[in-house]
């Protein structure tokens, strides 16, 4: 049993990361820190190779904990990390991600300095082959990036309603009572929503910038913003005070296009009109970022784009199927739009 404190305790949740682990990892282990770090390698039941990996990163570094997370959720994984860390501060990783070698070190000395409950960078898309370098590309337009103002570059610290991954004093976990262990994909939204309601600030800081690689194929961001959109309801359920205009388009989009089909002629109209402006503006953004990137991917981000709207939009109408639609969430966002 590990009963010696440490400063700096980082959780990474894995499941199936044999072709990137060792690579991520290396860049997680070479932070630049002087004070007591433990990393915490929680494994939801890799059937790849990935346990044997780790295993074997444990024995090279004595900082390296490897644990079985029965749950399988990230949610339960980050939950049980948390029982487990030994740190005075809690980290987050992402096993699809490159971190900076001073990210450790900018989040204590900005959570030492006071008035934030959680610190976290910028995500920056990055693509490791074919798919994902033209899917990073596209994320980096604002029709990528939605409402959330950490996933851009920034040249100065900014307030946000979340953070990517994330660093937190452990002590206002615990006050929290940790991560949502019924969420899906959106547990880091729930607890910054939580944290917002109590009064905490959330900080993004330009030098814990990390890159995080995109999904490799049109079908799998497909899915993976099926959930988001899927477990983004469930939330604003929850946290109702957590809506942004940005989450009503996707759903919007989607039932714009359904009305361009099947509506009564003068309503399939306007539709189709909103339909045009929706193709118009992602002309607009693959002439912006071939010109402005000169890359030749951009020709894909229409695809890409309209993936991602219609992928999160179809999980939240399919959410609001399954849990209900959040209206409490819509009313005070209708409310603060007319304030």
């Amino acid at each position: 049993m590990h009963s010696t404190r440490v400063d700096v305790s980082v959780l990474i949740p894995v499941l199936n990361e044999a072709g990137i682990i060792r690579e991520t990892a290396a860049w997680m282990l070479a932070q630049r820190y002087d004070g007591e770090i433990e990393y915490l390698f929680l494994d939801g039941g890799s059937t790849d190779g990935t346990p044997e990996i780790l295993e074997q990163l444990a024995r090279a570094d004595q900082r390296v904990r490897v644990l079985d997370n029965p749950g399988r959720r990230q949610c339960r994984a980050l939950n049980l990390g948390l029982r487990e860390a030994r740190g005075t501060f809690i980290a987050r990783m992402d096993a699809h991600s490159y971190y900076p070698p001073n990210y450790v070190v900018t989040g204590v000395e900005r959570l030492l300095r006071g008035d934030v409950t959680c610190v976290g960078g910028p995500q920056l898309p990055f693509g490791v082959d074919t798919w994902s370098r033209r899917i990073a590309v596209a994320m980096q337009s604002p029709l990528g990036v939605g409402g959330a103002g950490f996933r851009r570059e920034l040249e100065s610290e900014i307030e946000t309603d979340t953070a990517f991954t994330g660093m937190w004093p452990r002590q206002a976990i615990e006050e929290l009572g940790g991560w949502d262990e019924e969420a899906l994909v959106n547990e880091d939204g729930e607890l910054a929503a939580r944290i917002r309601a109590r009064g905490g600030r959330i900080v993004c800081v330009p030098r814990m910038a990390a890159r995080c690689i995109t999904r490799d194929s049109l079908r799998g961001l497909a899915r993976q913003y099926y959930r988001y959109g899927w477990d983004r309801v469930r939330t604003l359920r929850k946290q109702p005070q957590a809506m942004r205009r940005s989450h009503v388009l996707p759903p919007s989009l989607l039932l714009l296009a359904g009305a361009a089909a099947i509506a009564p002629r003068r309503a399939r109209a306007v539709a189709r009109l909103g339909i045009a402006a929706y193709a118009t503006s992602l002309a607009f953004e693959t002439a912006r970022l071939s010109l402005k990137e000169g890359e030749p991917d951009a020709v894909y981000a229409p695809l890409v784009l309209t993936t991602m709207h219609f992928g999160w939009g179809l999980g939240f109408l399919a959410g609001c199927l399954r849990h209900g639609p959040p209206l409490r969430a819509l009313a005070g966002l209708a409310k603060r739009r007319t304030s």
